[in-house]
């Protein structure tokens, strides 16, 4: 398996120096699915092109929020008093 990889690792860093960023995308999400478990034939099956990739930065696996948004009528708790440690009464 580790020979397929190196094969494909190699096509795709020639295609990205010739410039085909298409041919070189497709070769990584190859590479991708066969380090994932897929079998090599069923990763060069598989159609990618649709695929949309997690942005550094973001929140959680398979999210795009950028930060965590409360439930409807979620209120903040006290804050607690710096001197004692214990919740302010409010």
């Amino acid at each position: 398996m580790s020979v397929e990889l190196d094969r494909l690792q190699a096509e795709m860093e020639a295609a990205a120096a010739a410039l085909d960023f298409e041919a070189a995308r497709r070769l990584r999400d190859q590479i991708a699915l066969i380090r994932g478990g897929a079998a090599p034939d069923a990763a060069a099956a598989a159609d990618t092109a649709g695929i949309a990739r997690q942005q550094p930065g973001r929140m959680g696996l398979g999210s795009s929020r950028q930060a965590v948004t409360p439930p409807p009528g979620w209120t903040p708790p006290p804050k607690p008093d710096l001197m004692t440690g214990r919740r302010r009464k409010p």
